[in-house]
């Protein structure tokens, strides 16, 4: 693909001499800057804690706790389950009348 960028006379001129010293073509050299450069921010953010999962003492049920709160409207709510099961349970219900 196409595209066309402004970037500091200097630093193209930096890249350039690297994709010369490299043998490469500007292209080439841009794109595997780019490419590094990418991965390493990922590298740099922090990772996502996974969810740690544990048994509930009183109910033997599994819990799990999340390091990131869920949207507004998307909380795990004893009501939003029971709709999300009754919804499950319409579908089966409408399903098996085929």
């Amino acid at each position: 693909m196409k595209t066309t960028l402004e970037l500091p006379d200097v630093l193209l001129k930096q890249v350039k001499l690297r994709a010369l010293r490299d043998g490469r073509k500007l292209k080439d050299a841009v794109a595997d800057l780019l490419r590094k450069g990418l991965k390493s921010a990922a590298d740099a953010e922090p990772a996502a804690a996974e969810p740690v999962i544990k048994t509930d003492p009183k109910t033997g049920l599994p819990v799990v706790q999340c390091k990131q709160a869920a949207p507004p409207g998307q909380e795990m709510t004893p009501e939003r389950v029971a709709e999300i099961l009754l919804a499950q349970e319409a579908g089966w219900h409408h399903g098996a009348r085929g």
